[in-house]
């Protein structure tokens, strides 16, 4: 049996490697799955890990105020080292482009231990964009033994960089698995959970989502002139804004966007319920990377507040469109959108990310790579 650590922090990560988890917690005479949060972000992290009936096997409570990002990553080393003390690992599975990402690679690959990253390959190739996600996610690709790449994108990315082909894997990405979890029950629990907070979730709403690094200071100002624009234009949608816990973002939003009947502030969203959102919404403004993965499965248009994409599958094949913090661009595509209804602007393409078999994929090539 093969000691398997888990590495997490952030809701994200806890979504997309829950299928992983779930998945090879089935062959127990194979895997003894250990889960480790190192809580970048505590009560995202662990409020959606109840959803996928998951626990936490370490907790780390790596996080202080107002960190700076060296502060954060020698907090997540020095715990993770002492995880490794602690416990036999044969293998470390770690997902996407954060700093606990880096840190559990480092500290596995110190330790001599097999790393296997999911979500592998993606890039930007701007060091600044986002920043720091595209560095982390490149010098984890240097040390990762497996590399499961959603895409052939990404693997053609990673054969450039001399990853060796035998290493990567197209599999799809698990957020999409995670979208399989979701039960009729559990769907029609977000929709008593609005209708209790007296909002309505129809064909006229608009879901926002901004918190990335690289958006805070002028940016965030440009990307909130243009909400209040839409607003203001649009008074019969609703904006439904789940606003991050960062103060460099939480402060501003509420300073700007509090006033408006329209505009709905909520606090973070478990993941059922803003998974609901994005089965119906009108329309979606977002910096996030998965929400770029998730929207497409719902047809919903979705324009990403960002200047450069990991995710370049999606703007190729139709589904989202780049708009930065650039006002203009924000308003004139969101108006193509809102001037329309809902149903004459669906998306008709395929989502290019994924079909809800990952987790299995991965397994398989888990399963194989001990075998030899």
């Amino acid at each position: 049996m093969k000691n398997i650590l888990f590495v997490f922090g952030t809701r994200p990560e806890v979504i997309k490697l829950a299928p992983v988890i779930l998945e090879l917690k089935k062959y127990n005479d194979k895997y003894n799955v250990i889960i480790c949060n190192t809580e970048q972000q505590k009560e995202l992290s662990n409020q959606t890990l109840e959803y996928f009936n998951l626990k936490a096997d370490i907790n780390l409570d790596c996080m202080k105020p107002n960190q700076s990002l060296a502060e954060v990553q020698t907090r997540i080393l020095s715990a993770l080292d002492k995880v490794f003390k602690d416990y036999s690992i044969d293998a470390t599975i770690v997902q996407g482009d954060t700093m606990t990402v880096l840190c559990g690679a480092l500290v596995s690959f110190y330790n001599k231990v097999p790393i296997f990253h999911v979500e592998a390959g993606l890039r930007s190739y701007d060091l600044f964009e986002p920043f720091p996600e595209e560095v982390m996610r490149q010098m984890t690709s240097r040390v990762a033994d497996l590399h499961f790449a959603p895409t052939e994108k990404n693997r053609q990315a990673l054969l450039k960089e001399d990853i060796s082909d035998e290493k990567i894997h197209v599999v799809g990405n698990t957020v999409i698995d995670a979208l399989f979890c979701l039960s009729e029950d559990t769907m029609c629990s977000a929709a008593s959970f609005y209708k209790n907070k007296d909002i309505v979730v129809d064909d006229k709403t608009v879901l926002i989502t901004a918190h990335r690094r690289e958006n805070h200071g002028e940016r965030i100002d440009r990307i909130l002139d243009a909400i209040e624009y839409l607003a203001n234009k649009y008074s019969d949608h609703s904006f439904i804004i789940p606003v991050h816990p960062n103060p460099n973002v939480k402060d501003k939003i509420h300073g700007r966007l509090s006033e408006y009947n329209n505009v709905k502030l909520l606090t973070p969203l478990d993941y059922p319920n803003l998974v609901y959102l994005m089965k119906n919404a009108k329309l979606i403004l977002t910096d996030s990377g998965g929400i770029q993965e998730e929207a497409p499965s719902f047809g919903c248009p979705t324009l990403v507040m960002r200047y450069e994409t990991e995710r370049q599958e999606g703007i190729d094949a139709g589904v989202s469109v780049l708009v930065g913090a650039d006002f203009d661009k924000i308003v004139s595509c969101s108006e193509d959108v809102l001037s329309k209804t809902r149903s004459a602007s669906r998306l008709k393409a395929q989502n290019p990310y994924g079909d809800g078999t990952s987790s299995k994929k991965i397994e398989k090539i888990i399963s194989e790579f001990f075998s030899k």
